[in-house]
């Protein structure tokens, strides 16, 4: 005698060996031997053969139409065996029985399971919500592969174009785009960014970097909203100076400005920046502005300012103007000794932008040891530059890492490339030529000075302290070990970083005599001042990222050429040329500042990556410890070696270097 019973939710067969009425002793067809409980057998049966029930059973369940069993089955609850007698007409057979069995199994939707061997057929409006909700999975399938299919062809389905931001920086694994998506790049082995560049989803893989800290950072685009403008206060007074500002030539957030003025004991240096807190106060719509992107952005040919072009140009530096300004005037001697200061709220007469490339040619270390050619301001720079020197070693640190390069990136949008619109320029620019010293020491002395009086005055502040090489923000006025200073409040930027904007309303109230802005113990302050933080690190991140990028576009334009570099450690390198930094897996374990000769075998936008093979030592190192600044080193190859010497605790103006004013 056969049996047919389920187990593990599966029909099988088998032929009894004992029979002990509440168990059994079954072997299969297979010759596996089983004990069984006899409640689990479903049908027992002598023909045909334990091996060919199932086989001739799905054969003949095949001609079934599901539809028209459900149509001639009962509302009540029924066993498999009777509902196959009523429907042959007769005593049915083994097969014919087990075909019904396995056509209701199979079809859960028309027919609910109420037990083993037992069913009930799904009432109407429950099976036609089932149908159609299999009808809907069904058409979802086709428009996957439709959508996978196109992708595969390299053409974009008209569904995925406003949807290939969130595609590619944060997918949605539920919608049916996703899944085509992934299975489109399953199939071809491409990225998701690789698989849409090629699709035309994106203009170049410029607009996929830009587009990736967009959608994180300014989802809703960066255009700035309506806003009541300004006012600017008309009773200040007039400074009598004749004040120039000093800037690179993409500069138009001119914050500060300098002007000398002879005194019978020396000179009056004056220090003027920008004020846009006199034309909007706190919770103003510019305010809102200004509080939610909390920092210019910059990037190699664009950048994104923390207030609307309108507003930086009725406040800037612009030259032929009077323009609104907190003004520091350092009382200095013959011998170059600042022997008092005062601050004050007036317009400032600006004459002069000029502008480093203009300058640094008649203005550098040559000229000023050696003599140079006559100019307009030579000599107020001249004293200036004679100040700072003497500012920097009363601080007793340098103003500038000397042995450091900066680099300059301009981009001709106007010329494109076979990688996409941009043709990228690299300038080299010594840090701490004199220009720099000047500008960076007049600046720390006023925002070390106004950091000072606010504390003195008990005026909340947000300040720069560095203690044990960290720096960070606080609200304490506490030392700035890198700088050399009791204390160091961002005060010089207020058109481009709010914190400068947040303590210049506080300098606006203690010049006026009117309460803080912000009075101590404001939760808001630290809550500006610790989203902040977290922001600019961000933006500076996204600024070396999109600098690294312009570096491979740079080789690509150059035809991949060969490159000197300096090893930083182990097999990591540092190109002599541009600011790249990368791996060399084929490199010899070389001291740190060997110089090195590179093929430059292949770059990759996608990835931002770049692959090289050594090729020869140029020269060996020094032994000197290599300065590099560990912001050129990206994350994933940064690690901690100490014959790398790190940067200088701060930069004169505790800002990334590189960063445009």
């Amino acid at each position: 005698m056969n049996l047919l019973f389920e187990e593990d939710g599966a029909f099988k067969t088998g032929t009894i060996l004992t029979d002990n009425d509440a168990s059994l002793q079954v072997e299969t067809p297979y010759g596996k031997r089983l004990k069984l409980k006899s409640k689990d057998v479903l049908m027992r049966f002598a023909q045909p053969s334990a091996g060919e029930l199932l086989e001739r059973a799905e054969a003949e369940a095949e001609g079934f139409d599901t539809e028209f069993l459900w149509e001639v089955c009962g509302d009540d609850e029924f066993v498999f065996t009777d509902f196959a007698k009523e429907y042959f007409g007769h005593v049915p057979t083994p097969v014919e029985s087990t075909a019904i069995l396995l056509r209701l199994h199979a079809a859960p939707i028309y027919f609910h399971r109420k037990g083993r061997g037992r069913f009930r057929k799904a009432p109407a409006e429950i099976l036609q919500a089932a149908l159609a909700g299999l009808e809907k999975k069904r058409l979802q399938a086709a428009a996957v592969e439709r959508m996978r299919d196109e992708l595969l062809a390299h053409r974009l389905p008209e569904e995925l174009k406003p949807l290939v931001r969130q595609l590619l920086y944060k997918p949605d694994r539920n919608r049916l785009e996703t899944k085509a998506l992934e299975a489109a790049c399953a199939e071809n082995g491409q990225s998701p960014a690789r698989l849409l560049l090629d699709c035309g989803a994106l203009a170049s893989s410029h607009e996929l970097h830009f587009d990736r800290f967009l959608f994180e950072y300014f989802p809703t685009g960066t255009d700035f909203p309506a806003v009541d403008d300004p006012v600017e206060p008309g009773d200040l007074p007039v400074a009598a100076v004749r004040a120039f500002s000093i800037d690179d030539a993409a500069t138009t957030e001119i914050d500060d400005a300098f002007s000398v003025t002879p005194t019978d004991a020396g000179w009056r240096i004056g220090i003027h920046i920008a004020a846009p807190g006199l034309g909007f106060g706190r919770e103003s719509g510019l305010d809102g502005i200004a509080r939610q992107r909390l920092s210019t952005v910059y990037m190699p040919g664009n950048k994104i300012t923390m207030l609307p072009d309108s507003i930086v140009g009725r406040f800037t530096l612009g030259e032929g103007r009077d323009c609104p300004a907190l003004s520091l005037y350092l009382e200095v001697s013959r011998d170059l000794i600042v022997t008092g200061n005062h601050s004050c709220i007036e317009r400032v007469p600006v004459v002069a932008n000029l502008r480093h490339h203009d300058i640094e040619p008649v203005f550098n270390d040559t000229t000023l040891t050696e003599g140079g050619p006559d100019f307009p301001w030579k000599a107020e720079l001249t004293l200036l530059w004679e100040l700072a020197t003497v500012l920097e070693a009363g601080r007793g640190k340098p103003a500038a890492n000397q042995n450091l390069v900066d680099y300059n990136f301009s981009v001709d949008w106007a010329d494109t490339t076979a990688d996409g619109p941009g043709r990228i320029e690299i300038g080299r620019r010594p840090r701490g030529s004199p220009l720099d010293k000047l500008v960076a020491e007049l600046m720390i002395a006023a925002n070390s000075t106004w950091g000072k009086a606010l504390a003195e005055a008990g005026i909340p502040a947000l300040y720069r302290a560095q203690t044990g090489g960290k720096v960070r923000m606080t609200t304490a006025a506490a030392p700035h070990e890198g700088l050399g200073v009791d204390c160091y409040a961002w005060s010089s930027s207020p058109l481009r970083r709010y914190v400068d904007l947040v303590n210049q309303w506080q300098l606006i109230a203690w010049l006026q005599g009117s309460a803080p802005v912000f009075p101590p113990k404001s939760p808001d302050l630290i809550a500006a001042m610790r989203d902040f933080e977290l922001t600019y690190a961000a933006y500076a991140e996204f600024q070396r990222g999109m600098e690294r990028y312009w570096c491979l576009r740079w080789l690509r334009q150059a035809g991949h050429p060969a490159m000197n570099a300096r090893v930083l450690r182990e097999s990591l390198v540092r190109l002599e040329e541009i600011p790249l930094v990368f791996k060399v897996p084929s490199m010899p374990t070389l001291p740190p500042g060997t110089r090195v000769r590179l093929a430059i075998d292949s770059t990759d936008l996608i990835d931002v990556d770049v692959r090289a093979t050594y090729l020869e030592t140029l020269a060996a190192s020094s032994g000197e410890p290599i300065e590099v600044d560990e912001e050129e080193i990206p994350a994933d190859l940064a690690a901690a070696n100490d014959e790398v010497a790190a940067p200088a605790p701060a930069s004169t103006t505790d800002t990334p270097p590189a960063q445009p004013a």
